[in-house]
């Protein structure tokens, strides 16, 4: 990785010592050199500059108040004579402050550390594009019934009812119920969990189907579908979430 670097002094002889370590340095590469904060600012909107290398005290506009307008890119090491800025440089999140006369030591410290920052920067953007997507939630579920793959749209199921090993589906579509080989909790880990709520040890119901409760009772046409205890609390807390008034 190689960083673009911009800096700002109004010592002509402050410019020419940096220039010489960005050359020396083979990850550094100098964008520019500007003779005040005001230049700097205008040189700034036109590069792509990764790391400024600022002094602090400059007429018009100094390198404290430069900082605050340029946002988190580019980051800054602050390069200065006077000892009393340290504290202001760092409270803006300046990557380093750099006491002058700056030896290369010094300055390749500083550097590196603005090179270990990139670095990490550029290894979290790409793990940020490589990772998957949020998963969209399911429309459907597909299940196996008279030997063949089914599959049923969440928004057809009216209620699910347990038969010993088996599962009946109850949908708005058909007559008849489609029958599955599975057992209720497996049902109930498939299904969305903010739409499809157990009521009972016999029943899962869609909650977008519900539209009629009558005496503790959830009616679906002619079926009344009991909650039972041990489900109505979780149940009722579900209801309450989607009630008005």
């Amino acid at each position: 990785m190689t960083l673009n670097c911009l800096i700002v002094d109004d010592e002509p002889l402050a410019l020419d010592l940096l220039e010489e370590y960005i050359h020396r340095t083979p990850f550094l590469s100098l964008a520019g050199r500007s003779h005040s904060g005001v230049e700097a600012l205008h040189l700034l909107s036109e590069g792509n500059i990764d790391l400024l290398l600022l002094d602090i005290q400059m007429p018009h506009l100094n390198g404290i108040e430069l900082s605050k307008m340029i946002g988190e890119r580019p980051r800054v090491i602050f390069t200065t004579a006077f000892e009393q800025y340290a504290l202001e440089g760092f409270r803006v999140d300046a990557l380093d402050y750099l006491l002058k006369p700056i030896s290369y030591a010094e300055f390749l410290r500083a550097t590196n550390k603005a090179l270990q920052w990139f670095e990490k920067e550029e290894v979290f953007k790409t793990t940020k594009e490589s990772a998957p997507s949020a998963v969209a939630p399911p429309h459907s579920i597909i299940v196996k019934a008279d030997y063949k793959q089914v599959q049923i749209a969440l928004d057809d199921i009216l209620y699910i009812e347990g038969v010993g090993d088996y599962i009946k589906i109850h949908t708005h579509e058909e007559s008849r119920p489609i029958v599955t080989q599975m057992s209720m909790k497996t049902a109930e880990e498939r299904l969305p969990a903010d739409r499809f709520v157990r009521i009972h040890r016999s029943y899962i119901v869609n909650m977008d189907r519900i539209k009629t409760i009558e005496r503790g009772r959830i009616v679906f046409g002619k079926e009344y579908l009991p909650i039972s205890d041990s489900y109505k609390e979780h149940f009722t807390e579900l209801l309450k979430q989607r009630s008005i008034g």
